[in-house]
């Protein structure tokens, strides 16, 4: 079978390019996929898959019941929303949206999973249970599209027994599929903080409160919670990437913006940590004769690829793509909101390698100058339907 759906996938990789750069080409941000959702709909529709749409906003749920749909049922999830970010690559199929760009590689999921449902959906006379299709808005911005969808009663029809996702990376060589029980991605908190002050004139500092020096005297206290607060051994991150302050050089504004991001791989310290941040950032504020608004909305928690599932996916993936291109993956400080599948159900989160001759020097994810290899997503896509035929037809789980 593995070899009857790489031929599959080999005969309908033009099929799934052109799905890919169509996607590419016309980015959505997180929430806005409206014309994302409507593409996927028309494809499944042309395959005859039945789905239901606008779960958790623009989310999409298809279904392929094979022979008895009750026996198992299995999920496969793919996100699709892009990111706000100038495309400077020179590919034909860049985006045609300004500032909108698919750098994280959420076309290509979404690409490979409508290829994965083509080949299942042929075979779906030769397998027993049901697979349900996910296709998820919203990934990269909190609260998640995974969370709504959940939230929204995605399977309050069928409930499946265990849920497998994939993300490509420019960081393995194309035809490569990389496997990690346990944590691998952490929880992410987003830090939105306000200073307030006294503004004026800066000649005349002792009339004002220097609201300026009190965020970056804030920025330098915080990083005591990770160097002497948190436990050493506990993996933790608190980055400030945002920093908004006044509009000339001699004024001194009456407010400052910090924003950042929290992350960690332990739930007790994640919500102690949220605790000494909001102190800190008050206190210091207090220092200077300020006062700080505080946000600290719960975001992502980690990432858990089942022991079982996840060790099992890898045997498969080995059969698939031969023992020498499964790679072991490290624990990663990045986050996913496919968290909140695996908070809830058995998961297995894996990546596919994408970096190939053509895109060697390419940009990693998040950058203006990301691109993949498209020979990975005959791997991407048929990875995918392997394991769901694995999966589904596995009778020790």
């Amino acid at each position: 079978m593995a070899n009857k759906i790489k031929r599959f996938i080999h005969d309908n990789l033009d099929y799934i390019t052109d799905c890919y750069r169509h996607i590419h080409a016309n980015p959505e941000l997180s929430f806005e996929e409206t014309e994302t959702a409507a593409f996927i709909q028309k494809q499944l529709f042309k395959m005859g898959i039945p789905f239901r749409a606008g779960i958790g906003g623009n989310g999409i749920l298809g279904k392929i019941e094979g022979k008895n749909p009750v026996k198992k049922i299995i999920a496969l999830r793919a996100d699709m929303d892009a990111l706000p970010i100038c495309e400077a690559t020179d590919i034909p199929w860049k985006s045609q949206h300004e500032n909108v760009m698919h750098a994280c590689g959420h076309d290509a999921h979404t690409a490979c999973l409508l290829g994965a449902a083509k080949v299942l959906n042929e075979l779906k006379d030769e397998f027993a249970g049901t697979i349900l299709l996910i296709f998820q808005p919203g990934e990269e911005k909190a609260p998640g599209g995974a969370r709504l969808m959940l939230e929204d009663g995605i399977f309050d029809e069928a409930e499946p027994e265990l849920i497998i996702a994939q993300h490509i990376s420019v960081d393995y060589p194309t035809g490569t599929m990389g496997f990690l029980a346990g944590k691998i991605m952490a929880s992410a908190d987003e830090i939105h903080v306000k200073i307030h002050g006294k503004g004026g004139h800066g000649a005349m500092p002792h009339l004002v409160n220097d609201t300026v020096l009190a965020a970056a005297q804030t920025l330098v206290s915080l990083q005591q919670v990770r160097s002497r607060l948190c436990h050493p051994l506990t993996p933790m991150v608190l980055t400030f990437g945002k920093l908004i302050a006044g509009t000339a050089q001699n004024i001194i504004p009456h407010e400052v913006l910090l924003s950042g991001t929290f992350r960690t791989m332990d739930e007790k310290w994640r919500a102690e940590g949220k605790e000494h941040i909001k102190r800190i950032i008050n206190e210091t504020s207090a220092a200077y004769g300020c006062t700080a608004e505080i946000e600290i909305p719960d975001g992502y928690p980690c990432v858990i690829n089942n022991e079982t599932i996840t060790n099992k996916a890898r045997m498969f993936a080995e059969t698939y793509v031969g023992k020498e291109n499964v790679i072991q993956l490290e624990t990663r400080m990045t986050s996913e909101d496919f968290s909140f599948f695996t908070q809830k159900y058995p998961c297995t989160f894996y990546r596919f390698g994408a970096k190939g001759t053509d895109n060697y020097d390419t940009g990693g994810a998040h950058s203006a100058t990301f691109c993949i290899d498209e020979k990975a997503l005959e791997t991407g896509a048929g990875g995918m339907a392997w394991l769901a035929w694995s999966f589904i037809n596995d009778n020790s789980i």
